[in-house]
């Protein structure tokens, strides 16, 4: 028979979890996800993943700008949903959460309680881990701390990047939400509080504060920064060109560590990509992007400028 549910989310990921809906047993009654928002050089209005998605499906769709505006919540509860499935969206007011008879549950892109917050798959990388997952979970008055209803587990393999985790996430994300309104529909569900020592790792919203590099680390934790942030935001630190004091942003998307005890100071470039010295050795950078400039590789970078002209500005 299935579940009558609205779906709220907004970016890719969350489209591909809204499509599994759609293919499945259940109905989606409704769609909720942001307003259309200026984008691109010409700033003309642009839809949401979700809502493109939505519209092909021919699912109704609300944009509000208030989560608590009368009409929209009137809108919502005429949809007369059992659950309410939320990927990627915002914080969600009580009287949103609490309307399904069945609940709200979100699906996040770690292992609760670890990596509460807006970019879980990226802060997994940055901080090294070898393991991660998904959980889906009640929504309740606490961001990311309702009580859990199920989990799977995905390898982070040596140099995988934000934007491979996250498609490898994709299907077992499907997969996970199927399970758990399964368990929804036919009263199966065994949901755990969630257990925290408060010393979980976060995953806070990405920034221009906490995506530039710093050069003081060791190659493997940038090497781990630079992955965790591609392909978006990107990391990135400034450059000075020497000659001309002007100082340029300048985009890392690749690269790799060289271990040396005792890196020369100063960029330089070898065989594999730029040398920026680092703790304890280089990192060889081999993709770029200059303010201004579309995305390079090191030898294109090279073939019109001379990284030796440039420092990092601190």
């Amino acid at each position: 028979m299935g579940l009558r549910i609205v779906f709220m989310g907004t970016p890719e990921f969350a489209s591909h979890m809204l499509d599994g809906l759609i293919s499945s047993n259940h109905t989606v009654v409704g769609v909720v996800t942001v307003a259309d928002k200026p984008a691109g050089r010409g700033q003309q209005l642009r839809s949401s993943a979700v809502k493109v998605r939505a519209s092909e499906a021919g699912i109704p769709i609300l944009q509000p700008i208030s989560l608590k505006d009368e009409a929209f919540l009137s809108e919502l509860r005429a949809f007369n949903a059992d659950v309410f499935v939320v990927v990627a969206f915002r914080m969600l007011p009580a009287l949103v959460w609490q309307m399904p008879s069945k609940g709200t549950i979100n699906l996040h892109a770690s292992l609760l309680p670890a990596y509460r917050g807006a970019a879980p798959i990226n802060w997994t990388i940055i901080n090294g881990e070898t393991r991660t997952g998904l959980t889906t979970f009640f929504i309740n008055e606490a961001i990311d701390c309702g009580a859990i209803l199920n989990q799977c587990f995905i390898e982070i393999t040596p140099g995988l990047t934000a934007g491979a985790l996250h498609d490898r996430m994709l299907d077992p994300g499907v997969h996970l939400i199927k399970e758990t309104l399964e368990a929804i529909e036919f009263n199966r569900t065994q949901s755990i509080p969630q257990a925290s020592s408060g010393s979980e790792k976060e995953a806070p919203k990405l920034t221009k504060l906490n995506t530039r590099i710093d050069f003081s680390l060791t190659g493997t934790e940038i090497t781990n920064f630079v992955n965790g942030l591609n392909p978006y935001p990107s990391a990135y630190c400034i450059l000075k060109h020497i000659p001309t004091q002007r100082m340029m942003n300048f985009k890392i998307f690749g690269g790799m560590f060289i271990a040396d005890e005792h890196p020369r100071e100063g960029l330089s470039s070898g065989k594999d990509g730029l040398l920026f010295p680092c703790k304890d050795g280089y990192f060889c950078v081999q993709t770029l992007q200059m303010e201004g400039r579309r995305g390079m590789s090191h030898k294109e970078f090279l073939a019109g400028n001379d990284i030796r002209q440039f420092e990092v500005s601190v």
